[in-house]
């Protein structure tokens, strides 16, 4: 069959050419000269009345000391924002911005955005579930910024954080949260208008001289978080005929040039894996004229590693579904790019570690990358693949191909890279979805421990997990009378019985957890990518 070129896009970036500065200063937000200052406050600096039974007028006053100070110094700015009883200071929450007049000595415009609970402020991050507080308001804050077609932007803070390692997470959820709202997707448009912004500042951290070394190294942590995430974005918004199995490959190379002397790169094509016996990984790609890239992307410290991990992502450039084609409405198949989703946490995860390169541990980056397309040479419903560990599996649905690529990655992981502890990352079942939403991964272990310790990474990162159960006698779902075991069991339980079929090629003795993100990897409402599990993955690392 002939192969036909079609025109399109020659090179496209793995991550932005550049992105603006982040830096604390020590200004007083009134004299802070920039073109948008946002002030973030807390729900307990402002009051409200009214909106009551008697459809009185809501009014929203300021009632702290230091609010009141600064509004005075803006000439009034803060009390004329809130006046309009909308603004309430909850988390993420952005006022709209006001022009101060020509008089003033500092911004040129004036918001304030939310910083939620007073409270809420000074628990510690691995203790909270979802986005910090700090991490909401600098996204808005970027938003608000471009909106206002502003080249900088301050975010003060009405009360500092108290406490060495509160300052310092501060400014690293700061950081990282106003260069995520930075995020565009333009890089398939034929024309875009480039964002002005070129510095964000960070006011009211504190820390004094002595502490300067650790708040910039703060900084650049939460940087290096949001870069994993743009990594991350970028390869999952690329359409399916940009994002290829080779794309992904070529992601890790540039990974891996950012870090040589600390990566180790080899991709294998399909020829190498057969060497290895890998029929299910094979089985899937078969159906596609793209070739498949096994991806093997290795982080070794500057020191001895104590641990050996490996993250394992599912890389389906795009799911047809095969002969279980995926039809009709809610089938999802124009949204199928984004289930190469683990795949692209896995390398943002490793796009951080380029920037962080964390000691004492080793971590192997593993992506078997394909597609699952319509062929007559391709995958049947009810044929025999023998797994590259040797069991055999009979396919009882095409659709259900990832864990079937994710069952060859997960022993290349154990027998090749040599990992005592593994974790998977897929976009596995729409079960999942409907479980639990659109902002939850659902997290599946036997480890008591992997599932504390990746719930600790999630909450550093501020993205939510849940742990599900592994309930084993729904692994009755899955015996085949032809073969070691089917695919897919029925639609009841349809995420536990997928991560029990995983669990079959873990060895006894390793440590292994399953995160299944079908959910979070994408924000139906901006019909966009989140860039979720990056952070979490290289937190947990």
């Amino acid at each position: 069959m002939p192969v036909f070129t079609v025109p399109g896009f020659d090179k496209v970036a793995f991550e932005p050419p550049s992105l603006p500065s982040v830096s604390l200063v020590n200004d007083s937000p009134s004299t802070w000269k920039g073109d948008l200052l946002a002030v973030a406050i807390t729900e307990e600096d402002i009051t409200s009345s009214g909106c009551d039974e008697a459809a009185t007028e809501k009014t929203v006053s300021i009632k702290s000391p230091a609010l009141t100070a600064l509004d005075g110094e803006l000439g009034g700015a803060l009390t004329e924002l809130l006046a309009g009883g909308d603004f309430e200071g909850k988390q993420g929450q952005a006022s709209r911005a006001i022009r101060l007049g020509p008089g003033s000595p500092g911004p040129k415009y004036v918001a304030l955005l939310g910083l939620g609970k007073a409270d809420a402020l000074t628990k510690p991050q691995l203790d909270r579930y979802g986005a910090s507080p700090y991490q909401a308001a600098g996204v808005s804050l970027t938003k608000l910024a471009k909106a206002e077609k502003a080249t900088s932007a301050g975010l003060g803070l009405l009360h500092g954080p108290t406490g060495g390692q509160q300052q310092l997470d501060a400014a690293t959820y700061l950081a990282a949260g106003m260069l995520k709202g930075c995020y565009e997707s333009t890089r398939f448009k034929s024309k875009s208008k480039p964002c002005k912004l070129s510095a964000l500042h960070i006011l009211g951290v504190g820390g004094g001289e002595g502490k300067a070394a650790d708040l910039a190294a703060a900084v650049k942590h939460g940087t290096s978080m949001a870069v994993g995430g743009f990594l991350t974005r970028y390869l999952v918004e690329a359409p399916p005929n940009v994002c290829t199995p080779s794309h992904l490959a070529e992601a890790a190379e540039h990974i891996a040039a950012l870090a040589p002397n600390r990566f180790k790169l080899e991709v294998l094509d399909a020829d190498a894996c057969a060497k290895l016996g890998m029929g299910c990984y094979l089985g899937v790609a078969e159906a596609s004229l793209l070739p498949p890239a096994f991806i093997h992307l290795a982080y070794k410290p500057a020191g001895e590693a104590q641990k050996k991990v490996a993250i394992v992502g599912k890389g389906l450039t795009f799911d047809s579904g095969g002969y279980n084609l995926k039809a009709g409405i809610g089938s999802m198949i124009e949204l199928m790019k984004f289930d190469m989703g683990g795949a692209a946490a896995t390398l943002g995860a490793a796009r951080i570690l380029a920037d962080t390169q964390p000691e004492g541990v080793e971590v192997h980056f593993i992506v078997a990358a394909c597609e699952n397309m319509i062929h007559g040479k391709g995958l049947h419903p009810g044929d025999v693949l023998k797994a590259a560990s040797g069991k055999t599996i009979e396919v009882n649905n095409t659709d259900a191909e990832g864990r079937l690529t994710l069952a060859d990655a997960l022993w290349y992981a154990q027998e090749k890279a040599q990992a005592t502890t593994v974790i998977d990352i897929a976009t596995l079942t729409g079960a999942c979805i409907i479980a639990l939403g659109g902002e939850v991964a659902g997290l599946f272990t036997p480890s008591d421990a992997m599932a504390t310790s990746l719930s600790q990474a999630s909450n550093a990162a501020g993205e939510k997990i849940w742990r599900m159960p592994m309930e084993a006698s729904y692994a009755e779902q899955l015996k085949s009378s032809v073969a070691d075991m089917k695919n897919a069991g029925g639609r009841a339980g349809g995420s536990i019985t997928a991560a029990l079929f995983l669990k079959e090629f873990v060895k006894e003795g390793v440590e292994w957890a399953h995160l299944d993100i079908a959910g979070p990897v994408w924000d139906e409402k901006a019909a966009l990518p989140t860039g979720y599990g990056a952070a979490t993955l290289a937190q947990w690392a």
